[in-house]
């Protein structure tokens, strides 16, 4: 802006120059002009008087005179017969010039008494001019003296126009780059923070209460923005869904922490290309599936958990924005689902074992084909298996009410009795095999549904005494540690190989299958253990060696 205003006013100072100097120069041309014009009028009218009183004589005197000087007058007296010969000129031989009854000045003249005319010379930067008077006579006398033209005058004045227009361009650039500076310096010292406050020109109110009022209006929107994005980043920092946004080039605007985590990076890596911070083929078949069709969906594993990543092209106005991909943690389902799939299988298998000895069993008793002293075992096979199938059964639905969250009803449970109770209920399977089953420690209390505690302590004692040794030993103990109730069962049976100890809990897992079958294990024991443990938010530790026996340990917490 200091540029187009110092331009402007030298622009203006050059325009008043140039504008003065062709006012004074045609001032000065004029003046000069109509003051010749007047003095040769009255030369001619002063030696018209003279030529009619003397004639030759006093042209030829005056012509005489003028040769006397080294200088010569710039007028030229002529002497003009009736027709057109000239008598006498003072600078040529009157012999040797023309016929001058053509001029137009001399035929004027002639018709009306006086007369003038100006002709230029080829260059136009000089001109003659001719005055004639008729004489008393009838001869005419003609003056003529050279004048110079505006051209001609403004050349020989062009050193001091030259010198008068540097001198008023610097002048004038000073002049101008002083007055811009004072023109802008208001302008550059304006506070936009506080436009109302700017002691500036009176022109610019209404631009700065404009501004203001635009500031006011940015100030609010982007506080606006500010809180959304605030509410933004709360609630995707909360999610448990990994949230990624990108730009139209993939590049990474926002992703929130749950996404770091699955993707492995840091705040830092906005900007980024999403595809080299994750290289995933599915993920970028995706990527482009949204780009081209408006959705697309990847599974892969991260970190040892399973994810769904769905991608959905974002559009406003009919032109694509961006992507957003949310990645879902599945692995829960993904287990279930395989669990269920197991589980299916694991129960059909289990159901059809003894339904096929049942089946086959029956069938020979049906068509005769066993003998009289045969019927007794055949009999007491079918009730074993039948049996087998009953407590089969019944932990299935102990574990379909876990699956279900079933919730009865809870109530203050005293370990110790409770674990009497189970013992006394298995006393009997455990003299068989001569195991001594044993219950000590205190009375504590738990919190929780009776029948699930006592399940859970029926299959722990019920695990050690099928997996004991001859004349092994069992011992429950409930105790009240510094950090809440906890129950003990310990035993010396056969123990469990390290490789095998983290799938004990998994449903119809068994370490061998042929001693389990042979004790009559549906496989679901341990696994009825760990669910009524969660559901009372008990932690379960199983410490064991091969050989030496096995303690399980159900840690409470505390009581309310």
């Amino acid at each position: 802006m200091t540029k187009k205003i110092f331009h402007a006013i030298l622009l203006a100072a050059a325009a008043v120059l140039l504008a003065s100097l062709v006012i004074v120069m045609g001032c000065l041309y004029s003046y000069f002009k109509t003051a010749q014009e007047k003095q040769m009028k009255d030369e001619l009218r002063l030696a018209a008087y003279a030529v009619e009183e003397s004639g030759r004589d006093y042209l030829e005197r005056l012509s005489a005179q003028d040769f006397r000087y080294t200088w010569k007058p710039d007028y030229r007296l002529t002497w003009i017969a009736q027709d057109g010969t000239v008598l006498f000129d003072t600078v040529e031989p009157a012999g040797q010039m023309e016929n001058h009854g053509n001029r137009a000045e001399v035929q004027e003249a002639f018709a009306k008494g006086e007369s003038s005319s100006i002709r230029y010379s080829n260059t136009l930067t000089e001109g003659t001019l001719y005055y004639a008077r008729a004489l008393n006579n009838g001869t005419v006398l003609r003056i003529s003296i050279r004048q110079i033209t505006v051209l001609a005058l403004m050349l020989s004045m062009l050193q001091p126009i030259v010198l008068v227009a540097v001198f008023a361009a610097i002048l004038s650039a000073v002049l101008a780059h002083g007055m811009a500076g004072k023109i802008v310096h208001p302008l550059n010292n304006l506070d936009l923070d506080r436009p109302l406050e700017n002691n500036a020109y009176e022109e610019l109110a209404p631009l700065l209460g404009r501004i203001h009022q635009q500031r006011q209006q940015i100030s609010a929107q982007l506080q606006s923005l500010r809180e959304k994005t605030d509410e933004f980043d709360q609630i995707t920092s909360h999610m448990n869904e990994g949230l990624v946004l990108l730009d139209n080039a993939g590049k990474i605007l926002s992703i929130n922490p749950a996404a770091q985590q699955i993707f492995g990076v840091d705040p830092s890596c906005g900007g980024r290309d999403f595809l080299l911070i994750n290289r995933d083929h599915h993920m970028s078949a995706a990527l482009l599936a949204a780009a081209e069709r408006g959705h697309g969906q990847a599974r892969g594993g991260r970190n040892g958990r399973e994810y769904q990543f769905d991608v959905s092209r974002i559009e406003s106005d009919g032109a694509a924005m961006g992507t957003v991909l949310l990645a879902f943690d599945v692995t829960e389902q993904v287990s279930a689902e395989r669990n269920r799939r197991e589980f299916t299988a694991n129960v059909s298998h289990e159901l059809k074992t003894p339904l096929q000895s049942i089946l086959g069993s029956a069938e020979l008793l049906k068509n005769g084909l066993v003998k009289p002293e045969d019927i007794p075992r055949f009999s007491g096979l079918i009730h074993t298996e039948v049996a087998r199938l009953v407590a089969l059964v019944e932990d299935i639905i102990h574990l379909s009410q876990f699956d279900e969250g079933v919730a009865p009803a809870r109530e203050a449970v005293d370990l110790f009795r409770l674990a009497e109770a189970a013992a006394e209920a298995l006393r009997g399977g455990a003299e068989k095999k001569h195991v001594q089953l044993l219950v000590t420690g205190e009375r504590v209390q738990v919190t929780g549904v009776r029948s699930i505690l006592y399940e859970m302590i029926y299959n722990l004692c019920d695990n050690a005494i099928k997996y004991n040794v001859e004349k092994g030993r069992v011992e429950i103990e409930t105790a009240n540690s510094g950090q809440g109730p906890v129950l003990v069962v310990r035993d010396t049976g056969i123990g469990i190989p390290p490789e095998y100890q983290s799938r004990v809990f998994e449903r119809f897992f068994r370490v061998d299958k042929s001693r389990s079958k042979a004790s009559g294990g549906t496989g679901l024991g341990l696994s009825i253990v760990k669910h009524a443990a969660q559901y009372h938010h008990a932690a379960v530790d199983l410490r064991s060696q091969a050989g030496e026996g096995t303690t399980i340990t159900v840690a409470f917490p505390p009581a309310e």
